[in-house]
């Protein structure tokens, strides 16, 4: 790759080679600015996956494997010259695939006994609807008790504030904070940074912590960023351990069965799709119960579900849970 790179440097000026260095130096740290190459040039590789084969994945292939980020203006068409694409490798995730189940080395645990949620909850009638049912499981709110049956919803009456999401952290069976709204397009969420803004774990205070917990925290570093697109909303792992993701929309079609999406560091994936999400109906996951359709749940470094050890995800020490509002 050294004589390819060497012939691009020479085409960039140098405020671009300043920004590239920013870029490599940080790892992608903090958000940098786009790194401008132009089109058209002569080269067995794209400039794109030339750069992310040399500072970030040395098995890339082709520039279908790399998606966007949102922060990334060669992304949104905004350079104003056709001739130009950016070539900045952290302003691209790698996309993330569905991969095989790893070898469990024992036995899955029994599943843990839930408690019975309040019969109240339970008997709302169709006439109701599911508004009814999500409202209910909502209204335990902003505490950082357990609630029942683990997961939280958004009502009508929150959408009217204009934002798309709201998040929710988790920490095994408890919710931690407040829920966090995101008007933004995008939302960063993450540990302890000197830098950056969004949604910071290591502000929500608790009680009482478990080693389990306060190693998975320490795991989280600089997070994701969360990101709502034409089409649907996409995750990249930004932090230096995997994040595990699960939505009813990540499955095949048709498929019952939980299906849980590995996100490698520095991969991005489509974890929630608006028309696929349009013939989902109530969402049962087996030995949970029911949950907003319109949610994601992803966990940092823990994974969940039947490929793991940990058959659900209020097993794991520190989980996000993303309540999206419908498009409009």
């Amino acid at each position: 790759l050294k004589p390819a790179a060497h012939a691009l440097f020479k085409k960039l000026k140098d405020e671009e080679l300043e920004l590239l260095v920013q870029a490599v130096e940080s790892r992608g740290a903090w958000e940098s600015g786009c790194v401008w190459a132009p089109r058209g040039a002569k080269q067995a590789l794209p400039p794109q996956v030339l750069l992310c084969r040399l500072y970030r994945w040395p098995d890339l292939r082709q520039p279908h494997e790399l998606k966007h980020l949102c922060y990334c203006a060669g992304g949104r068409g905004g350079c104003g010259d056709a001739a130009a694409l950016c070539c900045n490798p952290h302003h691209f995730g790698r996309l993330a695939a569905p991969g095989e189940c790893p070898r469990l080395h024992q036995s899955p645990p029994s599943p843990p006994h839930l408690t019975p949620p309040p019969s109240d909850i339970w008997s709302l009638g169709p006439a109701q609807g599911s508004a009814g049912l999500w409202g209910a499981l909502r209204g335990a709110g902003h505490t950082s008790q357990p609630l029942t049956p683990f997961y939280t919803s958004i009502s009508r009456s929150t959408i009217k504030d204009g934002c798309w999401c709201k998040l929710a952290y988790w920490e095994h069976r408890t919710r931690v904070g407040r829920l966090y709204a995101v008007h933004e397009v995008s939302v960063n969420v993450f540990g302890e940074l000197p830098r950056g803004s969004g949604f910071c774990l290591g502000q929500l205070p608790a009680a009482h912590r478990s080693r389990a917990v306060r190693r998975a925290r320490g795991k989280i570093g600089r997070g994701l960023v969360l990101s709502r697109e034409p089409g649907g909303v996409w995750a990249y792992n930004r932090s230096e351990h995997p994040i595990f993701v699960s939505s009813p929309t990540l499955g095949p079609p048709g498929a019952r069965g939980l299906t849980v999406l590995k996100v490698l560091p520095g991969y991005s994936a489509k974890v929630f799709d608006y028309e696929r999400a349009g013939g989902v109906g109530g969402w049962r996951l087996p030995g949970e119960g029911p949950c907003d359709p319109h949610s994601v749940r992803i966990s940092f470094a823990k994974g969940w579900g039947p490929c793991y050890s940990r058959q659900f995800i209020t097993s794991c020490p520190c989980w996000l849970e993303v309540l999206l509002n419908r498009p409009r």
